[in-house]
């Protein structure tokens, strides 16, 4: 009963609905689906801006969606996270008016896209990060056009391990650079989370068992020496879900260019991921550099 309930936190779909849409925001979008190399169809917005280049977000994982984050439906957890709604279109909105077009995307198990079964935290999804470069590299109005990743939490873990599991991640050369928003490992976060070791054991032992998944191990951590473009790590150094000292490390072990920010933001995980939406300046200026 323990092990399901713990699973289920952790990795059972269905916490991420796709709650508005850029019609809010006035942006200019099309609707768009691609398949993945396992035949997963994803669903998401192709946001048309300037010609600087394609920026690609990936969402974090299991109550995220590409527009976000909703505290509708959580419950008791709603403010675990965070006090308040966190409205990706935000920067979204930035982007567009800095010149770029945007990719926002629903990863498998999440939004809108297929279900195929449980979040594996960034490793089969790592699927829905080479789709949706492939996707805007073979689309007619941008096949020379630079692309850069804005990855957050399990979407930069999914844009690692495809650096390190999918040998296409390395052959985009249009590929430029990567944001990593709050590198975060499965193993790291339930420890945070204050749950009891026998918890955790049963959560990973029915996790193991029943759903064929093991998130147990050092998780994406070992590919990041495998990341071949220039990433810039984000990370609140208030937040109480993570180890700062596996954030030093991921970047330490980045063999590319480089830049650590550190914020000094609230003490709740999705401090970080509101503020990427109200600060502009890093991440345009970032993505200006390497992009544009």
């Amino acid at each position: 009963m323990f092990g399901k309930a713990i699973s289920n936190l952790m990795i059972k779909p269905g916490k991420s609905p796709v709650f508005e849409t850029p019609d809010k925001y006035k942006l200019n979008y099309e609707d768009v689906t691609f398949k993945t190399a396992d035949d997963v169809t994803l669903s998401g917005w192709l946001i048309k801006g300037g010609t600087n280049g394609v920026i690609i977000q990936s969402h974090f994982g299991v109550q995220c969606s590409r527009c976000g984050y909703t505290q509708e439906g959580k419950g008791m957890m709603k403010n675990a996270l965070w006090t308040s709604d966190i409205r990706f279109l935000d920067q979204a909105k930035y982007l567009v008016n800095s010149g770029y077009s945007v990719l926002m995307y629903d990863m498998r198990n999440h939004g809108e896209s297929e279900r195929t079964g449980w979040v594996s935290w960034g490793k089969n999804e790592r699927k829905d990060v080479v789709a949706a470069v492939k996707f805007i590299s073979e689309h007619t109005d941008y096949q020379n056009t630079n692309i850069g990743l804005l990855s957050i939490c399990m979407g930069q873990g999914a844009s690692v391990f495809a650096f390190g599991l999918e040998d296409e991640m390395k052959n985009f050369k249009n590929l430029k650079t990567m944001i990593s928003v709050q590198p975060l490992t499965y193993d790291y976060f339930v420890r945070a989370m204050g749950l009891p070791n026998f918890l955790i054991k049963a959560g990973n032992k029915y996790n193991k068992q029943k759903r064929n998944v093991d998130l147990t191990g050092e998780s994406f951590l070992p590919y990041v020496k495998d990341i071949s473009i220039p990433t810039l790590v984000i990370q609140n150094q208030n937040d109480p879900m993570t180890n700062i000292d596996m954030v030093k490390r991921y970047y330490q072990d980045l063999t590319v260019e480089k830049e650590m920010l550190w914020l000094d933001l609230e003490k709740k995980r999705g401090a970080a991921y509101n503020w990427i939406g109200q600060n502009p300046g890093p991440i345009v200026s970032w993505f200006d550099k390497y992009v544009k």
